[in-house]
């Protein structure tokens, strides 16, 4: 009983933290567009240089906001908002979109389907941060000239998303830690990676959709994931009542999940407009 309490309490804490976190640094980001406006940036090498960086800091912190969000309701999360839609198509979507920070590492990106669509009762939107970790955690491990390869595939009840890297792997006494809520990863230089929130995260919304989420990896030889989502169909139209809630509070998902690995250059005027 008293686990269960301490658990309730930190989820009521990092709920708060969030709330926090999002409400001042909004207010932060509209005085960064008072001050730093699109064209003045275009005119002025310097303040582009200076607002990239803050408008990076910024979407970092913003990530880690949702992350502390999220891992507060990762017992008890919100609905999904399914439909059915093609998977391949989110999937692809989502990888087209992240080759861009691929490519700003060095690293190759590409996407292949075993299956030409597949329609299947899915929250798009989850599914979609779902995978946007997955690349990251892909992209903090994959060496200039690594390759990171999405695939999806159809199993007997299940539709497979698989990211498999070239990059360092996982030690074998850190595989049994990866899932822990808040357990810190390292590069290999032994820098820090990240909050050990991603992989967590990543799995809730796989076995929210009826499915998993493994890793298989070995040190030296690179990581795959495999999140398995239930291969069924929304039958029955019926009324949503629901509204989606848009945990990127309307900034772009794709800079907001892969902030803590693309380069300030990304968030240079040009490049977000």
């Amino acid at each position: 009983m008293s686990d269960r309490k301490n658990e309730d309490n930190l989820g009521e804490i990092l709920s708060l933290v969030a709330y926090f976190m999002k409400n001042n640094m909004s207010n932060m980001y509209a005085a960064l567009q008072r001050v730093a406006p699109s064209g003045k940036r275009d005119g002025d090498a310097v303040l582009d240089e200076n607002a990239a960086l803050l408008t990076h800091q910024f979407y970092s912190l913003r990530r880690l906001a949702g992350n502390l969000e999220e891992a507060a309701q990762l017992d008890s999360p919100p609905p999904l908002i399914r439909e059915n839609d093609d998977i391949v198509g989110v999937v692809r979507s989502v990888v087209e979109r992240g080759a861009y920070a691929a490519e700003l590492n060095g690293i190759t990106l590409e996407f292949e389907s075993e299956i030409p669509s597949r329609i299947i009762e899915v929250d798009a939107a989850r599914v979609e941060r779902m995978l946007l970790n997955l690349l990251s955690n892909a992209f903090k491990f994959t060496p200039p000239g690594g390759k990171v390869t999405v695939t999806v595939r159809q199993a007997s009840k299940t539709v497979e998303i698989r990211v498999q890297d070239t990059g360092c792997g996982i030690p074998a006494e850190k595989m049994g830690d990866i899932f822990d809520r808040f357990r810190r990863t390292f590069y290999p230089d032994g820098s820090p990676a990240g909050v050990g929130l991603g992989l967590p995260i990543a799995r809730k919304i796989a076995e929210d959709h009826g499915g998993s989420l493994v890793v298989f990896s070995e040190e030296g030889q690179g990581t795959l994931v495999v999140a398995s989502l239930a291969d069924r169909r929304k039958h029955h139209a019926a009324l949503n009542t629901m509204f989606a809630v848009d945990y990127s509070g309307g900034f772009d998902r794709t800079l907001l999940e892969l902030s803590d690995v693309l380069p300030k250059d990304a968030f240079r005027n040009k490049m977000i407009d």
